[in-house]
């Protein structure tokens, strides 16, 4: 679809759900009451930990209060739906969808943004993501459980106080002061349940102890989740075209069959302790611990079929004769940690004087390692098959004996009896050492000044960040041959001998069995073999990262700010600017010819970001906001790392690693909203937003363009880097609309039910640099649905509390952090109920039962037709109680 038709797509949209929206809320419309609010500092959001309604109004009244345009999800409307971790308690926020990995949420992208271009802050101090070999800034939201948290806080908006690193939102993560309820509490939950797919397990629990008076106040809890769960995924490598008429070997190039068996574990503690010594003054400090583990075991197959010896296949069917049928296992070990400390202190005096300071240690560990064993059939142990592509997602597949004639010639023989799991080349199995780590520290201190002076307040401050940086891409150089060596040494491997008689639980249709894999056996083998091999000279493990993949980065980041808020009782318009001075020192190797090289390139930018929020009050219950903004995305440690390999024997010349020199993202943005509080606790709210991005990053190969790689009187300006590059423009735009509110008009007892609701239409696109004159244009941005729609009825009377909730999002191109793909991702819709009944104050029994749409994740190649993943994990289904004293 071209822009014009975008921008009418989006246009008719918007009117069609302003009349539904309309509609809906027409007779509180007709009740509306003056609401009253007075007026209260940015960090005064209310917290609640009672009902679905309490919660609404604590997320309403915060936004109606903000200077600035936002969403919150109060404490406990994260309690009272299915959501284990911070992005799936997001997602039911206007604009913001989610991304999963193998079901479960991991990224959030805010109005169809890449996950990028949303910053995130924990109690107001920036974060920043290293996941999977650093290759994005994106934060991992599934290593924080929403149950640590107070608050959540999407500024869709900036103020000049907000770090400017951010082109869509940020997001503040808030945890729970001791202060949020006097005496002594403890409250916790504690639940047990299952996967449908595959009948694993899922549990919870969590502690929260805490204790304040007038002057003291501390709190301790901790919270643990654990699934077991299936995934059953189908993939295709890629598609062959059809070059004429007469090609008969075009279609799918491999059926890639997969089943996961995975083990995940969130883990958090946090602490909290804060001494009020008289009034105005406030000294506290906090500790968190998250962590999130993902054991895997996978058990693939590939058909390969372009690597037939003989035969025909297309898009919708093939006949082949001796297809390398080959097996990929590993018992993996994914890993994510974060530590969290936070000290500071407030001071706000009777003259209207504020002044705030915090100082921040953070470190973060993100590893991943898979060590993975594979090998092949050959010869006339290689299958032979038929397959009708009938239904794309699932093609049917039938095994062939393959025979040999007397002059070695392969034919298809009789059907196959089972499958040639245990035929696989015992000589030629190999060893891939795949493996990623990468650590950050880092320090941070804020200090902020408000002062007031009549209707206009003062504001100014600054952060300085010292963040260390050391990692690796994703590496998969290493290569062992087990299956050859492991005789040397006395261990002989073979890989045939870890198939069980165990069959696959598969909702999948194949035309072909399978069983499973020992692979918890096969990992403990391989790792008593490994230093069997490396005493023998026939494996070194410090060849598992190449110099290449690594980079050492120190990163300095020196902000200040001013701005103005002036209140003329009915408009608020707050307004200044941020400077940030960013510098990096970055390092790593270079490789020509066999020969490493370090190399290191040092930058720095100072940037100004200029911001402007109005907020109008209409009347006591309609607000309309106008803000204007300039943000930045900088680009992920991966991405612009210095290692390289350089082919110097190629013409011409090419180049595979980082860049550099890639610039930052930076854009100029607007929104507006118009907003309308009704009573039972609600909101009518329409939402609009453009951006303006400059240096969009995307994939591409292109000339270097520089003197960085030149060495020993080679000039290698002209040499083909693949790499990340920058665009030239990009446009991201949409129009949010939100309501929510419990129907009180109704008689009794209709008046319990209540509704939430958000539909977002969204577009964009960006235009690739000029290269030899050829310029690609209105290409999508990576996580770009151009429709995310949440729903919520629910009802809450008599001590029943009950929701059903709804999400849907489009299409979308695909990202997934560090390993993304390009794909399409098809859009899916997810429908989960929560039940909820409060036996007396201090004890709820509660029923969560997740995805009972029993979601498809599908990824295709251009088109439906032409999947390149189908993947399952079921619904979800978990059962306890909750307590409060």
């Amino acid at each position: 679809m071209k822009s014009k038709q975008r921008v009418k797509h989006i246009i008719r949209s918007s009117v069609s759900a302003t009349s539904l929206l309309l509609t809906l809320a027409a007779p509180s419309l007709a009740m509306a009451q003056v609401s009253g609010e007075e007026e209260t500092g940015e960090d005064n959001f209310i917290i609640v930990t009672g009902s679905i309604v309490a919660a609404q109004e604590a997320s309403v009244e915060a936004k109606r209060r903000a200077p600035n345009l936002i969403d919150v999800a109060a404490a406990d409307s994260v309690g009272r739906f299915p959501d284990q971790n911070s992005a799936a308690a997001l997602s039911r926020l206007p604009a913001v969808a989610v991304q999963r990995d193998q079901g479960q949420e991991r990224y959030i992208q805010v109005r169809g943004a890449p996950n990028r271009w949303t910053s995130v802050s924990i109690d107001g101090i920036p974060m920043i993501g290293v996941d999977e070999g650093g290759d994005t800034r994106a934060y991992r939201f599934d290593a924080v459980p929403a149950v640590l948290l107070s608050s959540l806080v999407i500024n869709k908006s900036l103020t000049p106080d907000l770090t400017a690193e951010a082109i869509v939102a940020n997001i503040d993560l808030r945890s729970y002061s001791p202060f949020d309820q006097s005496g002594f509490h403890v409250s916790g939950d504690l639940g047990y349940g299952f996967m449908d797919q595959g009948g694993g397990e899922q549990r919870q629990g969590s502690l929260r102890v805490s204790w304040s008076d007038d002057r003291f106040g501390i709190v301790a809890g901790g919270s643990h989740y654990r699934r077991k769960q299936i995934t059953d995924n189908r993939e295709v490598g890629s598609y062959d075209e059809q070059s004429d008429a007469a090609d008969t070997t075009f279609g799918p190039t491999e059926f890639d069959i997969r089943q996961y068996e995975i083990e995940r574990w969130n883990n958090g503690l946090f602490a909290g302790v804060e001494f009020r010594p008289s009034d105005g003054v406030r000294l506290f400090g906090t500790t968190i611990f998250t962590e999130f583990s993902d054991n895997e075991q996978r058990n693939q197959y590939e058909l390969r079929l372009d690597r037939a010896a003989s035969g025909s296949r297309n898009l919708d069917s093939g006949d082949l004769v001796g297809v390398p049928f080959r097996g990929s296992f590993n018992f993996g070990e994914y890993r994510n940690r974060n530590f969290v400390n936070l000290l500071g202190g407030e001071y706000e005096g009777d003259d209207g004087l504020k002044i705030a300071g915090k100082f921040n240690y953070t470190r973060t560990e993100n590893s991943s390692y898979l060590p993975l064993i594979q090998s092949s059939t050959s010869g006339v142990n290689s299958p032979s098959i038929t397959y009708d592509r009938s239904d794309p997602k699932f093609p049917i597949v039938t095994l062939y004996q393959t025979v040999a004639d007397a002059a070695a010639n392969l034919s298809r023989g009789a059907l196959l009896d089972g499958s040639p799991q245990t035929l696989l080349s015992i000589p030629g199995t190999i060893f891939i050492a795949a493996i990623q780590e990468t650590v950050s520290d880092s320090y941070t201190a804020k200090l902020d000044f408000s002062k007031e002076m009549g209707n206009v307040t003062f504001a100014a401050g600054g952060l300085y960040a010292d963040r260390k940086i050391r990692g690796n891409n994703f590496s998969f150089a290493n290569v062992a041959f087990p299956g050859a060596l492991g005789g040397v040494v006395g261990q002989p491997f073979d890989v045939n001998s870890y198939v069980t008689d165990k069959p696959w639980d598969t909702q999948f249709p194949l035309g072909f069995a399978l069983n499973y894999v020992d692979n918890v056996a096969m990992r403990r083998d391989i790792d008593s073999l490994l230093p069997l091999l490396q005493a023998a000279g026939q494996f070194d493990p410090s060849r598992n990262v190449p110099a290449t993949d690594r980079y050492a980065q120190d990163e300095k980041l020196l902000t200040g700010y001013a701005m103005a808020t002036l209140d003329l009782g009915s408009a608020l318009i707050v307004a200044g600017a941020r400077v940030e001075h960013y510098e990096l020192d970055n390092a790593g190797t270079v490789v020509s010819g066999g020969v490493a090289t370090p190399l290191a390139v040092n930058r720095s930018d100072t940037d100004i970001f200029p911001s402007i929020n109005a907020r109008f009050d209409l009347s006591e219950n309609f607000v309309a906001r106008l803000s204007g903004q300039r943000g930045v995305s900088r680009p992920a440690y991966g991405a612009i790392r210095v290692g390289a390999s350089i082919n110097d024997t190629a013409s011409p010349g090419t180049i595979a690693g980082g860049n550099p020199g890639l610039q930052s993202e930076y854009t100029w943005g607007v929104d507006g909203s118009l907003e309308y509080y009704l009573p039972g606790k609600g909101i009518l709210s329409v939402a609009a937003f453009h951006r303006w991005v400059e240096n969009p990053f995307y994939q591409s190969q292109q000339p270097v363009g520089s003197d960085l790689y030149n060495s020993g009187g080679v000039d290698r300006s002209n040499y083909l880097l693949t790499s990340t590059f920058n665009g030239e423009n990009g446009r991201l735009y949409g129009v949010e609309f939100n309501y929510q509110q419990q129907f009180t008009f109704l008689p009794s007892p209709l008046d319990g039910f209540g509704f939430q609701g958000n539909v977002t239409f969204l577009d964009g696109q960006f235009d690739t640099q000029t290269v030899g004159g050829l310029q690609t244009k209105d290409i999508a941005f990576q996580g770009l649905s151009d429709t995310i729609a949440n729903a919520s009825l629910y009802y809450e009377k008599y001590g029943l509390s009950a929701r059903v909730s709804y999400q849907w999002r489009s299409d979308w191109l695909d990202t997934l952090g560090g390993l993304g793909s390009g794909e399409f991702r098809k859009g899916y819709e997810n429908l989960d109920l929560s039940l909820r009944y409060a036996i007396n104050e201090n004890l709820t029994v509660f029923a969560d039962a997740a995805n009972l749409t029993d979601a498809l994740y599908i990824a295709y190649d251009g088109d439906s037709s032409r999947p390149t993943e189908v993947e399952q994990i079921g619904s979800r289904y978990l059962f306890g109680i909750r307590f409060s004293y």
